[in-house]
This record gives C-alpha cells, sequence and structure tokens, in this order.
C-alpha cells in the first residue's frame, strides 16, 4: 500500500532544495506588545528544524 502524506505537518513545515526543513517561528500571533525589538524582528525569519527531528518529519513526509 502506497504511503500517504501527513497533511497536517505538510502545512506546517517546508522542506528545502539542499533537504532541510524550515518552519515558522512560534509565539508571534499576539501579546508581543511588551518584547524587545530584537525578538520580533528574529520571530520573522523562518526556523530550521533540528537534525534530531528531521528523521520524524521523513517518516511522516515520504514523497517531499
Amino acid at each position: 500500500m502506497k504511503q500517504k502524506t501527513h497533511k497536517a505537518l505538510a502545512s506546517r513545515v517546508k522542506i528545502t532544495g539542499s533537504g532541510k526543513v524550515t518552519k515558522r517561528t512560534a509565539g508571534q500571533d499576539h501579546f508581543n506588545g511588551g518584547e524587545r525589538g530584537k525578538t520580533t524582528r528574529n520571530k520573522r525569519r523562518d526556523k530550521t528544524v533540528s537534525s534530531t527531528h528531521r528523521k520524524a518529519i521523513n517518516t511522516l513526509m515520504p514523497n517531499k
């Protein structure tokens, strides 16, 4: 039987051309007024998922 992509995970992460996994930074929707400007600027960037989690992601997303 063909393995299916985990759609919930597929909507949250992106696999780059080199095989790295990127995700959106957590905690940037609301309650950000009291944060430092540096924190706000850093949250605009996407984060790279650690290599520890890549194995699990590759299992859930076999066709990517």
